[in-house]
């Protein structure tokens, strides 16, 4: 095995000549990595349409580039170029954005009419951020991975969380406040000039002060917010025959919703109105929208007569927006309550009765986060939600649900969805608002619906999605092609940089099972998000109680491991593998037949005790380890490669992400040194 000597380590000044504890570089340096991928994942989603669907391209840089920086060994800090490499992404993302998209047919991404595409072409502007992403962090984890050898490694890891942990808090605050990217900027910007050098600042405030200026020049315009989802541009046209505005909504610069008055949606037949016709001559009582936006459909529920209206709306700015700016003061009234809440979720904790349930329009334009092919709807379509909302039917309820689903497909799906859960075919009305927009309408079999056209299905044998397998918008089980090409093209570029760093065989395979932990790690994590998002909602703040509480749970495991002696791996593999096969075989659909409070706590032990037995043997090895920032990067090199792997979730569903995980863990199980099966007694 190489064992590498201690290096004398050049330390960071502080103002007045003050030289900066390595303790607390590792804390900062942490905790700017955290906020700073975050930043990045939603501010260049916001502008290159493309990451809204690719975000874990900029998670998989993150992970590369810290990598790197952790096998980094030269002497001279490389801290300078952050800002450089930084304000040449935003200066590039900036003035070339990528808003609209529309070129694919088996993986949907909704978005706008029409087929103009902005900004750089896909095979450029992909590539572009994942190498600059990758540099951005290789360059700042050098800083980090230097104070990391400085320090008990233990010790490292845990101030290594801890400021973790601090950049989630920190990014979570400033998103339920709305902040806008500029403050973002500037607080990246403070860090950076607090670890640099007084020559190193110098040089960097320049380029800090032109990415603060650039976001500045985003943020401070009069019609854009930032969501904790989206940013949202407001377009407003006055209609000189009502005399009255509409409001466009662009999310993430893609047309979203619009705010148009009743008095306009009177001078045409509107699709707002079809569930209600469908439904009969007496208008429903009480009445479930899911989706309910900006409030236009709730206005129109209020115009048929509705006795009172249940509005569910994911995004909270959106919801306020609605109430500032529609004219018809939907949400004013005191027949409506607004929930802010994720659509499945509501369904699932709700002990409410409807007559008439909608999902209005309920797409979205991003993730759950960056991690996951999730979208933030995607568990309000599968049969598992379907069959929620027929028991929150009365007798002779109806359910609605209405789109531009842009892929015939893709309502053959929905209709054998709702087809399978209610035992009559839905009455399926295809209008001219192009893009295959249609209306889906079933009732439960004591209401007679009178359909004026009939569906004729172009695949029958299309299959509705589970709660084990959510992706709507696939058209098969498969990879697409564009994927492959983007892992292909994200793994060579692995394998060359890692080559050009130093990370040679001989190097880093004394830590080959801290690559394949790193890799099962990262897979469950993806698991575990994709949990909690089915069992407790997808909204932003479920996330980030997710993120917090691994890392929270990961850093208890080694503040427990500095008093922890493993003197056998095998039990402990054995007991992880245990912990895996209880998450295997627990169906979901029994912890969601419980309440809030008993489901959370068993939620909890199924997700946290995989991680905290994995981390136990993690620690150790850390602690054992010749070079622990050797170590790191190999753990982190896995953890990108996890990322990749979470593709196979397109073919495989999540629920046998769990194997995977498990296989990742045994191939570590198998790389563990032989003379390391039995860990040192010397503590830490």
């Amino acid at each position: 095995m190489e064992i590498q000597a201690p290096q004398k380590l050049m330390s960071t000044e502080a103002g007045g000549g003050r030289q900066l504890r390595p303790s607390f570089i590792v804390s900062l340096t942490s905790g700017l990595i955290l906020f700073l991928e975050l930043s990045l994942i939603r501010w260049a989603g916001a502008n290159i349409v493309h990451l809204s669907y690719f975000t874990n391209f900029i998670l998989l840089g993150s992970f590369l580039g810290i990598g790197l920086g952790f096998l980094w060994r030269r002497y001279r800090s490389l801290l300078t170029f952050v800002p450089y490499i930084l304000v040449s992404f935003v200066a590039i993302v900036y003035f070339f954005p990528v808003q609209i998209v529309r070129d694919s047919t088996s993986l949907l991404f909704f978005s706008a009419v029409g087929d103009k595409l902005t900004g750089l072409p896909i095979w450029a502007i992909l590539p572009f951020i994942f190498v600059c992403v990758a540099a951005i962090f290789a360059t700042l984890a050098q800083t980090l991975a230097q104070a990391f050898s400085q320090l008990p490694s233990l010790q490292a890891y845990r101030l290594d969380l801890l400021g973790s942990l601090a950049g989630i808090a920190v990014f979570s605050s400033i998103s339920f406040l709305g902040w806008p990217p500029f403050v973002w900027g500037a607080i990246v910007g403070g860090c950076l000039l607090i670890l640099a050098t007084r020559p190193q600042r110098r040089l960097m405030v320049v380029p800090i002060l032109a990415i603060v200026g650039f976001l500045g020049l985003e943020s401070l315009q009069s019609n854009t917010q930032w969501s904790p989802y989206y940013k949202i541009t407001t377009k407003t046209h006055h209609d000189q025959s009502i005399d009255q505005d509409t409001t466009l909504f662009l999310v993430n610069g893609i047309p979203h919703q619009q705010i148009t008055p009743l008095a306009l949606l009177r001078q045409y037949e509107s699709f707002y109105t079809i569930p209600y016709q469908r439904y009969g001559a007496m208008p429903p009582k009480k009445v479930l929208i899911i989706g309910a936006g900006t409030g236009t459909d709730v206005a129109v529920a209020l115009n048929q007569g509705v006795e009172h209206v249940d509005a569910v709306e994911i995004d909270p700015v959106l919801a306020r927006l609605g109430r500032e700016k529609n004219p018809d003061r939907p949400y004013d009234d005191s027949r409506v309550s607004l929930y802010i809440n994720d659509g499945r979720s509501y369904l699932e904790r709700t002990k409410e009765m409807y007559d008439l349930i909608i999902f209005a329009l309920p797409d979205s334009l991003t993730l759950v986060a960056g991690q996951s092919s999730l979208r933030l709807e995607s568990y309000m379509f599968t049969k598992e939600a379907v069959a929620t909302v027929a028991r929150h039917l009365q007798p002779g309820g109806m359910f609605s649900m209405y789109n531009y689903y842009r892929q015939p497909w893709l309502i053959d799906r929905l209709e054998a969805t709702m087809n399978q859960v209610f035992h009559r075919a839905p009455c399926v009305e295809t209008k001219g608002q192009g893009d295959n927009f249609a209306v889906l309408s079933v009732a439960k079999p004591d209401r007679p619906v009178t359909c004026p056209e009939t569906w004729v299905a172009t695949e029958a044998s299309i299959k509705p999605v589970a709660d084990t397998y959510p992706f709507l918008y696939l058209h098969y089980r498969s990879i697409p092609k564009f994927y492959l090409l983007a892992i292909a093209g994200i793994l060579l570029v692995s394998f060359f940089s890692v080559r050009l760093t130093g990370g040679t065989w001989r190097r880093l395979s004394p830590y080959a099972d801290l690559f394949w932990m790193g890799a099962a790690f990262m897979a469950l994590e993806t698991k575990n998000v994709v949990h909690f998002a089915l069992l407790f909602g997808t909204t932003w703040f479920v996330n980030a109680l997710v993120f917090g509480g691994i890392l929270m749970v990961v850093f208890l495991t080694v503040t427990l491991a500095r008093r922890l002696t493993i003197k056998r791996y095998l039990p402990w593999y054995l007991a992880l593998f245990a912990s895996l096969a209880i998450a295997w075989v627990v169906p979901e659909a029994w912890l969601l037949s419980y309440a809030v409070v008993p489901r959370f706590m068993m939620a909890v032990v199924i997700a946290f005790l995989p991680i905290f037995l994995a981390n136990c043997i993690f620690a150790s090895r850390l602690r054992a380890s010749d070079s622990s920032t050797d170590a790191m990067a190999a753990n982190l090199i896995g953890a990108m490669v996890g990322g990749v792997l979470e593709y196979t979730s397109l073919i495989i569903g999540y629920q046998t992400l769990v194997i995977v995980v498990a296989v990742l863990y045994a191939l570590a199980l198998w790389s563990l040194p032989r003379f390391r099966v039995e860990a040192p007694t010397i503590r830490a």
